[in-house]
């Protein structure tokens, strides 16, 4: 079988899986967030934390919950790392310094996973249990809450009032994220991945040294890992190490988690507000973009130019040949459009259009279908510039889902926009107009700048996957990653929230026969011309000084 009819038909399976699992659990989940119902072991939870699971919260006050639950998560994981030195379980390893202690605790519970440390060489089982693991659990059910109160933005009347947030958090873990982890670490397990809390063990001599490996915790951290599209891996190789992704089938499996949740939340968007259609407009719009990438991705690294990637049938340089080029591209665009940042592949290796699709992927404000919650709350905000856009080309006032879009919901969404790409950039200018951070790059010229471009942008998107070439265990970019991935997880979600509050508070307006049909392919294609063009323009010169430049020599 040719390496191309290889990645074309793992394509397809990927999207059949797909399209058989979304409507069941979009379905499901639509339920779980509506039903006034509490399971016992949730209220358990909210007895042991002292929440009231059936108030009904304005915005602010979700707000306040999101904030709260998100600084103690980062507290407590600081803590865990700096105390890991005399926790058991700990391998012998030392405690975390502070700046990497800070990089890391931001970085996981803003559902980023961007990791500058070798994790089988830092991270003890506790810490990787009970501080990253469970982030990827929390963190992912933060995002989807806050979907979710967007969502019932749309669907309520007259009212502020957005759901409870503790009810939300719980149920997300408890009734969505941690069934099906459950089932995905059992298929991993039985496919070879490991899942044990063995010690360090020697396993040879190689390049004159011994080799060294621990076990560890590994598949029931992995499928979180790709389930909550967190990325944050248990070796520094990731998803490329044969302990967390040993087969070929393993690898589609991992990509199938990644792709599951975000995919399948377009349904519970149609079903929680009354029209399934619309949901299925909205994923149209991710699934048009999604395609699109791959196939280009596909398109870049079978293209032979030159005699070396002639002789290997592709750029193969930086890819496991278990996987293929076709499925290492698959995974990068998968990755890269949710927000995941697991890599099979290393995308520094990538060819410069290649590594350029995997950054414009994020750039996009990974919608597509993006992260859990992340990718269905910012996409929504991009329907409503949408049918904004729409509204001024025909003269008329922009509805969506019988709500007017004025000037107040059109200043959150701008808002919305224009964070990230507003840190991106001036962090990117600062690291490279100061002497010192650019001595982290291994490359210089486009592929250099391109090395920190894709770091600031992996972090303020809370992507979390890097070019690999650029040293970041350092003092400045431990701080000023952080501080983009705390920043791009967080004030966007204000105004998602405040937007969510102002729909909320509207009486629905009926449909007249010039009302835009926002089910209608004819929306779909204008949501992705607004994405492309709002968005992905924004970093056109950027783009043009990295991953163009280099791509065109």
């Amino acid at each position: 079988m040719s390496p191309v009819l290889s990645g074309v038909l793992q394509l397809l399976a990927l999207v059949a899986a797909l399209a058989l699992a979304h409507i069941p659990l979009g379905t499901y989940m639509a339920g779980v967030y509506s039903s006034p119902r509490h399971l016992r072991v949730e209220k358990w939870i909210y007895k042991g934390i002292g929440a009231d699971p059936d108030t009904q919260m304005r915005w602010p006050a979700y707000l306040r919950g999101v904030l709260a639950f998100s600084l103690a998560g980062v507290l407590f994981l600081y803590l865990l790392q700096r105390l890991q030195g005399v926790l058991p379980g700990s391998l012998g390893f030392a405690s975390i310094d502070p700046d990497q202690a800070f990089n890391t605790a931001a970085s996981f519970v803003s559902n980023t996973n961007w990791q500058s440390y070798y994790g089988e060489q830092a991270m003890g089982h506790v810490v990787q249990t009970a501080g990253l693991a469970v982030q990827n659990f929390v963190s992912a059910a933060v995002g989807i809450a806050v979907a979710v109160a967007l969502v019932r933005g749309f669907a309520r009347s007259r009212t502020g009032e957005l759901g409870n947030f503790w009810a939300d958090l719980v149920r997300g873990v408890v009734r969505v994220l941690v069934p099906v982890a459950v089932v995905g670490a059992v298929i991993l397990v039985a496919c070879g991945v490991v899942q044990n809390f063995s010690g360090i063990h020697e396993v040879g001599q190689f390049l004159g040294g011994p080799q060294q490996w621990n076990g560890g915790a590994v598949a029931s951290q992995e499928v979180i890992k790709e389930l909550g599209t967190n990325g944050g891996g248990y070796f520094n190789a990731n998803s490329a190490h044969p302990f967390e992704n040993p087969t070929p089938f393993t690898n589609l499996f991992e990509i199938f988690l990644i792709l599951l949740i975000p995919v399948s939340l377009t349904r519970t968007f149609g079903v929680m507000t009354g029209s399934p259609r619309q949901g299925y407009a909205i994923l149209g719009a991710m699934a048009a973009i999604w395609v699109s990438f791959v196939a280009l991705m596909m398109w870049t690294e079978f293209a032979h130019h030159g005699p070396a990637l002639q002789a290997a049938g592709g750029a193969t340089e930086g890819k496991e040949l278990r996987f293929g080029i076709g499925g290492s591209s698959l995974f990068a665009v998968s990755t890269t459009l949710t927000s995941t940042g697991a890599v099979d592949s290393f995308h520094s290796s990538y060819t410069g259009l290649g590594g350029g699709i995997t950054l414009l992927g994020m750039m996009l404000g990974e919608i597509a279908p993006g992260g859990v919650g992340s990718g269905l709350y910012g996409m929504l905000v991009m329907a409503v510039v949408a049918v904004f856009i729409a509204g001024l080309m025909v003269g008329r006032t922009p509805e969506y889902l019988g709500r007017k879009i004025g000037t107040r919901e059109i200043k959150y969404a701008a808002c919305y926009i224009l964070i990230t790409p507003a840190l991106v950039l001036v962090l990117t200018a600062a690291a490279m107009a100061l002497p010192t951070p650019g001595d982290s790059m291994t490359n210089t010229g486009a592929h250099g700048f391109s090395e920190i471009l894709y770091a600031y942008t992996s972090a303020a998107n809370n992507n979390g996957s890097a070019f690999a070439g650029l040293n970041a265990d350092t003092q400045w970019f431990n701080t000023t990653l952080g501080l983009a991935m705390l920043l791009g997880r967080f004030l966007p979600m204000v105004f998602v929230l405040a937007l969510a509050g102002s729909l909320a508070g509207q009486q629905p307006v009926p449909a007249t026969a010039g009302t835009l049909r926002t089910e209608k392919p004819l929306f779909s294609g204008l949501l992705v011309g607004a994405v492309l063009i709002i968005t992905g323009l924004t970093y056109f010169p950027a783009l043009a000084l990295g991953p163009l430049a280099e791509g065109l020599a």
